[in-house]
């Protein structure tokens, strides 16, 4: 009886050291509630840091030359960003062949938010892409609230907004 005892108790210790692990795990996987602050260098040279935008909301839209969707939403992003109402607007260029080719697109579609050459440092502070257009959604404290794969419209972001 007393060996069945000892033993009951060695069990319980392992499964709640085993429960402790597993919390812990947990824990340091979910997702933070406050994005790390990024910082980002656009093509007119302008930097670019989360915590330069508190008090607004900041859409941080992938795209490439190439992509129908990305071309489809700009003008809805340009309105948003043209409203300036707490609203900021970043576009990260990803997948082109040179920075000449991204700076004709962005004339010749009269983005007037600011580009950034996307690179493998941009994509680790923000995010990993596997889908483009993405989108990522920061709420005017820096959190991350959504991230958007494929195309989004400027109803759908002022739903996002609005806190639907």
């Amino acid at each position: 009886m007393r060996q069945q005892q000892a033993a009951g108790r060695r069990m319980a210790t392992v499964l709640r050291a085993f429960a402790g692990v597993g919390a812990l795990v947990c824990a340091l996987s979910a997702p933070s509630a406050f994005a790390a602050d990024f910082t980002l260098r656009d093509m007119a040279g302008k930097t670019h840091a989360l915590s330069d935008y508190r008090g607004k909301w900041v859409i941080v839209n992938y795209w490439a030359t190439w992509c129908p969707p990305c071309l489809e939403e700009i003008p809805d992003l340009i309105g948003l960003h043209e409203q300036g109402r707490n609203v900021v607007v970043i576009g990260v260029a990803l997948d082109y062949e040179n920075p000449a080719q991204v700076s004709k697109f962005v004339d010749d579609n009269l983005m007037s938010y600011p580009v950034v050459l996307g690179t493998e440092q941009v994509t680790r502070q923000i995010g990993p892409s596997s889908v483009l257009p993405t989108t990522f959604i920061y709420d005017p404290k820096g959190q991350l609230v959504k991230t958007r794969r494929g195309l989004v419209t400027r109803k759908y972001l002022e739903k996002v907004m609005a806190g639907g």
